[in-house]
């Protein structure tokens, strides 16, 4: 699927998420995505850090945006194991980057990797400023 059948096929059938503009979906090719989650207050905790359900939302968010890449429109495809680990606080004020990637795909199940990024994209006269932080995502998912 493409980053525009995705979008469609995601704010149908997950409105509750996906209804909003503050998620967009720049890249899916089957093997890799990359989504933006545009900064807002309320992602913030206490101490003005980004806060891990949102991180761990936008994670789960781009392991099954890229595996509908891959397999196409599948609503039933769920999480069944998330692990996480927060390396180093993101910048407060700036967008969230999930670049997500398959490592495996099987029938009943899907391995991937997230990587949260926050600042500039890299590559961009400012990709020094990428801060990598909240990471390694491994997210195991049942195809029904």
């Amino acid at each position: 699927m493409t980053a525009a059948e995705l979008d469609a096929f995601l704010r149908t059938e997950l409105p509750q998420m996906f209804n909003f503009d503050d998620l967009t979906i720049e890249h899916a090719d089957g093997q890799t995505c990359r989504i933006r989650q545009r900064f807002r207050e309320s992602m913030l905790r206490p101490g003005g850090t980004i806060s891990g359900p949102t991180l761990m939302a936008l994670a789960d968010c781009a392991m099954y945006v890229v595996l509908l890449s891959a397999i196409g429109p599948v609503g039933l495809a769920v999480t069944t194991n998330l692990s996480i680990n927060f390396l180093r606080k993101g910048r407060p004020g700036q967008d969230v980057l999930a670049a997500a990637r398959l490592l495996k795909l099987g029938k009943r199940l899907a391995v991937g990797e997230v990587n949260l990024l926050s600042g500039e994209v890299a590559g961009s006269d400012r990709s020094r400023d990428i801060n990598l932080f909240h990471s390694k995502y491994l997210g195991f998912f049942t195809v029904i």
